[in-house]
């Protein structure tokens, strides 16, 4: 759901009756994460998706139904090759989807439309609710902040027990540090007592930041791309001349500062990609020195081969460790046969959503690989096992 925060926040604004169909578990090829969504109002105008095309009929009839009766429902869709115009998923996969009516009266809506405010904000926010269980429970909503404090529309919370609040918001908690959306397994009275719950929780944090080091023609695809991919875009250059809001208009950020100085003093996150493009060893050793160091999800240096094993050479020397050294992506990106800074930037992109999603970066064609994992996609978490 807070993957269309924007546009569904919007609504809330105009005060517009809609329900929101969320994707909740997936299994096999489904192509769509936990988390998306699709909505539909009550002129029957509908944005996002939960399926790429493959049961969105289906989840907009559920919609209108939501709206019509206010009844929150779980509805499954697979595949099925008994009937070629049966209702499911063409790619082999199942999804569980989650519809949820947000009328002006409906309890989850306050709740909700906080989530979707922050969320549209770009603050960061967590919104948990039941997926199954009690039938009175199924649908009620929780929003947690990053400090872990909560709010409900039921006696500040579920309205079940209190222990299952204050569990479940400190689970959220967890998830919304990771930025994972998932679900847990717990009792409905926090622990392994009462009857089973499965609980979604969605996770909203800021953009990942792309950190781009060198104002070059390579530099400005790789902005573009950066910020198609979804990335707050950041050029670093110690060199005034090349570091401008001309040459990089799509930037979100253009810092005039020695490479090196500038990533000690900002903030970076397991989410960051830090991408070298300045290929000169005074602004590259002492700036990739403290990036190996750093617990971010990628370093990636541009360079030829002997460039690579010359630098790694200069590394070695200012004591930067072999482990250190195999965090290093070098030369920069996949091997797609780039020229062209377009290209170049396409290959160090694909080299990113690899590393992010597990991939291999071999050709689907004939491979025995999954097209859709994520190794940040966990199963349900039950509470009290042990990981």
């Amino acid at each position: 759901m807070l993957d269309i925060a924007e546009e569904l926040n919007r609504w809330v604004e105009q005060g517009r009756d809609f329900a929101v169909a969320t994707v909740v578990a997936v299994g096999g090829s489904a192509p769509r994460q936990p988390g998306a969504a699709l909505a539909v109002d009550a002129d029957g105008t509908a944005i996002g998706s939960v399926s790429g095309g493959c049961v969105e009929g289906a989840v907009y009839e559920l919609c209108r139904q939501a709206l019509a009766d206010g009844e929150t429902v779980l509805e499954r869709f697979g595949y099925s090759d008994e009937d070629a115009f049966a209702v499911g998923l063409t790619c082999g996969g199942v999804i569980d989807i989650l519809v949820t009516p947000l009328r002006a009266a409906d309890p989850a809506r306050p709740v909700l439309a906080s989530a979707l405010a922050a969320a549209a904000r770009g603050e960061a926010a967590a919104v948990a609710r039941i997926v199954s269980g009690p039938a009175e429970l199924l649908g009620r909503a929780l929003l947690v902040s990053p400090e872990g404090s909560y709010d409900g529309s039921y006696e500040g919370g579920f309205g079940a027990h209190p222990e299952l609040d204050r569990t479940v918001a400190a689970e959220a908690s967890a998830f919304l540090d990771a930025g994972r959306t998932g679900t847990l397994e717990i009792g409905e009275q926090g622990s392994r007592c009462g009857a089973p719950l499965t609980v979604l929780v969605e996770s909203s944090v800021p953009p990942p930041r792309m950190i781009v080091f060198g104002a070059i023609d390579f530099a400005s695809a790789l902005v573009r791309i950066g910020k198609f991919l979804g990335h707050h875009v950041t050029v670093c250059d110690a060199r005034p001349v090349f570091a401008t809001r001309t040459r990089f208009p799509e930037a979100d950020e253009i810092v005039v500062e020695w490479p090196h100085k500038y990533l000690e003093r900002t903030r970076v996150d397991g989410r960051t990609v830090l991408c070298v493009l300045t290929h000169d060893a005074k602004f590259d050793v002492p700036l990739l020195r403290l990036a190996l160091r750093l617990p971010v999800a990628y370093v990636g240096a541009m360079g030829s081969r002997r460039t690579h094993l010359e630098r790694n050479d200069r590394l070695r020397e200012v004591g930067v460790t072999e482990l250190e050294l195999a965090r290093l992506r070098s030369p920069i990106g996949l091997d797609l046969g780039a020229r062209t800074p377009e290209e170049t930037a396409l290959s160090i992109a694909s080299e990113i959503v690899a590393a992010r999603r597990g991939g291999s970066g071999v050709s689907l064609t004939g491979a025995h690989t999954p097209i859709h994992h994520d190794p940040t996609s966990l199963p349900a978490r039950r509470i009290g096992s042990v990981a």
